[in-house]
């Protein structure tokens, strides 16, 4: 398969509405597969995700986010939840074999914290790369409540939830008019 900046970026667009076609566990696999090469720092890989996409588990997510997003939710044939793991450091053992990583994050919350975040943050980004190179569209949202997504879906663990995307075809006939971005003037520096 040829990929295409295209496909990735300057086409792709953030969906609002989905087709009823659904998306296989296979293609859910594929994704996963894909995205978990993405780098992050001393391979943390603290993302955890959640594919949401019975009937139960749908309406509970529902009940988490904004008005403005559930029926994005409902009609998407896949919600992923993407948490972040706060003991991702006691697998660093495993992932990070080469130097003594889980002692640098002992008693460090601030650090734990901010690092959670940051890489489950690239990793949900990778997901959503992965996804429009398999031919999918997706829907990042932060309208929701994250203690009733905690409590709804990571209840008991050591999970906490950094953001939602839908993801399936989209609805072309759903999507808001391209919204502006900044130039590379005032957005960058040479230095």
């Amino acid at each position: 398969m040829t990929l295409t900046v295209e496909q990735i970026f300057t086409d792709a667009r953030s969906q609002n509405g989905y087709l009823d076609e659904p998306v296989s566990d296979d293609t859910l696999r594929r994704l996963y597969a894909t995205l978990k090469w993405g780098p992050t720092s001393a391979n943390s890989s603290p993302a955890r995700f959640a594919f949401v996409r019975s009937a139960e588990a749908r309406r509970r997510l529902i009940e988490c986010v904004s008005p403005g997003n559930s029926e994005k939710v409902r009609q998407a044939p896949v919600t992923v939840i993407i948490g972040m793991d706060m003991r991702f450091h006691d697998e660093l053992p495993a992932l990070f074999p080469h130097a003594d990583a889980r002692s640098w994050f002992v008693n460090q919350p601030a650090l734990i914290e901010s690092t959670a975040f940051r890489n489950s943050s690239l990793q949900g980004a990778y997901l959503i790369i992965a996804a429009r190179a398999l031919g999918l569209d997706c829907g990042p949202m932060s309208g929701f409540d994250g203690n009733k997504v905690n409590e709804a879906f990571w209840a008991g663990s050591t999970v906490r939830t950094n953001f939602i995307c839908t993801l399936g075809r989209g609805d072309r006939s759903k999507i808001f008019p391209r919204n502006p971005r900044f130039s590379f003037e005032k957005a960058c520096s040479l230095l």
